[in-house]
């Protein structure tokens, strides 16, 4: 631990497991306080607790994302919590994969919900706070989906590709205040979300086998590797860093044929 985060509140959606959790508990080993949120009470309360046993400033709010009442709400509590924040990382999302023609309503709806205007609800209720601040920073979790077009993924995608414009334009339109917006696009990454996948195959082994000869580092990646990078953009070391998009996905997005 080097206290790169000392003194900053964060808030960090989608906390419960996998990339959230670890981006949360790096930021609580960089000394910052940690308000974990997601829609998952009971493991967002289990991960919170584990922090708080290890000495981390923390707490849990229960929230849903797409609800931007319920947003409001959330940011209120963790003020009160934890103090004002200076860091929002959106991490909250939910996959929707579906053949195009065979999209409802409701799907299309529920994707864009949760992983485009679930990003913007937390947004608009932080930048307030960042704005009083006088400086702070904004981390959207995209995905290499928001760069690279895999088939049979619809409408995730586009879903993803929206979160990179709304975070271009907001990091424009609020830099000269001193606040950054930037994204993050992980690739593979060894959530439980992807072992899963992988244990609901009929091979497990080879589909494992077989994803880690798609990238020419030869494996996936680890969510604390994620978590690195948000730390990162986070520091005073990525003060001159904004409307960016970091892919990390072991090099598989520049490999034209394989």
């Amino acid at each position: 631990m080097v206290n790169r985060l000392k003194n900053k509140t964060a808030i960090v959606s989608g906390a419960a497991q996998g990339i959230g959790l670890a981006i949360a508990t790096a930021f609580v080993d960089e000394g910052a306080r940690v308000a974990l949120v997601d829609i998952d009470g009971r493991r967002g309360r289990e991960a919170t607790s584990a922090l708080a046993l290890r000495g981390a400033e923390v707490c849990f709010v229960e929230a849903d994302v797409a609800d931007s009442t319920a947003v409001d709400t959330m940011v209120a509590q963790a003020t009160e919590r934890l103090g004002a924040p200076n860091v929002l990382i959106n991490n909250a999302g939910i996959v929707v994969f579906r053949d195009p023609l065979d999209t409802t309503a409701e799907d299309w709806r529920h994707c864009f919900a949760v992983d485009l205007d679930g990003v913007w609800n937390c947004s608009r209720a932080v930048l307030p706070h960042l704005l009083r601040h006088g400086r702070g920073d904004i981390i959207n979790i995209a995905s290499v989906h928001a760069s690279q077009i895999i088939p049979k993924c619809f409408p995730y995608p586009v879903a993803k590709h929206a979160v990179i414009g709304l975070t271009r334009a907001l990091a424009i339109e609020y830099a000269d205040r001193d606040i950054r917006v930037n994204a993050i696009s992980p690739g593979y990454i060894g959530t439980e979300i992807v072992e899963r996948i992988f244990a609901s195959a009929l091979d497990p082994d080879k589909l494992r086998a077989e994803t880690n000869a798609l990238h020419p580092v030869k494996r996936i990646g680890r969510p604390e590797e994620i978590a690195a990078a948000a730390v990162f953009l986070a520091s005073d070391e990525a003060r001159f860093l904004t409307a960016q998009n970091i892919v990390i996905d072991g090099g598989r997005s520049v490999v034209f044929h394989q």
